[in-house]
């Protein structure tokens, strides 16, 4: 399994991320910058965490016009895995890679906390090893984390069992209080219709070893492996 980590002017998650695959699989992800045009077939595909070219204009608005932009679509295309987590998540909203916009947190401030999440389907290739309802702890470090969407966008997020994750107390209450960026219907991270895409606010890859303090995040990475022929 060949998997690569996007690095783009302003990422810094993406040392995280290549740490905790490494962790978590044995094997060594790649880093690719964002200016490469040609990528080779790689199984999965990371967009990190970070402030891709400062967040001028707005999350991801830079981000998703660089070359690689273009190869991320082709892989997706073909099937390949594709995770964006914290900023990652916005530029593949802003790519039109996956539907909605992150916007503001409704409290106006910077977020960098623990939260609990529900997770709403264990259908899909980075979910099938958490089970439906369980509930977890990640951390979130965000300004910008309030997931948006349309009504007719959320209705078919809803019907077609596309909503990866929830913020949720810790009983597994989905509540406007357990959102804490105001994010619409407590929502986390979503997938693509054909489900080999998820973007999600919360960083999983901080929460994938014991010596992080927990490892809630390490079932994501290791079901993505799995689900492209790897064997952790």
């Amino acid at each position: 399994m060949k998997a690569a980590v996007i690095v783009f002017p302003g990422s810094n998650c993406d040392q995280d991320c290549v740490r905790s695959f490494k962790a978590v699989t044995g094997q060594t992800a790649a880093l690719v910058w964002h200016k490469e045009a040609n990528l080779p077939n790689y199984d999965l595909v990371i967009l990190p965490g970070g402030f891709a070219h400062g967040d001028y204009l707005r999350c991801g608005a830079i981000a998703r016009f660089s070359p690689v932009l273009a190869e991320v679509k082709r892989l997706a295309d073909r099937g390949s895995l594709i995770l964006g987590i914290c900023n990652g998540f916005q530029i593949l909203c802003e790519a039109r890679l996956l539907p909605g916009a992150l916007l503001r947190n409704h409290c106006l401030k910077y977020l960098c906390q623990d939260v609990f999440l529900r997770v709403e389907t264990s259908q899909s290739p980075f979910t099938s090893l958490y089970k439906k309802g369980q509930i977890i702890r990640i951390p979130i470090s965000h300004g910008e984390g309030s997931y948006s969407v349309s009504p007719k966008e959320l209705d078919k997020l809803n019907s077609e069992d596309r909503i990866a994750f929830r913020y949720a107390l810790a009983d597994g209450t989905v509540t406007p209080l357990a959102a804490p960026n105001g994010s619409l219907d407590g929502i986390a991270g979503i997938l693509s219709r054909k489900r080999n895409i998820l973007g999600l606010m919360p960083h999983p890859e901080r929460l994938a070893e014991i010596e992080l303090g927990g490892t809630d995040g390490r079932p994501l990475l290791e079901a993505a492996f799995s689900a492209m022929g790897g064997a952790a």
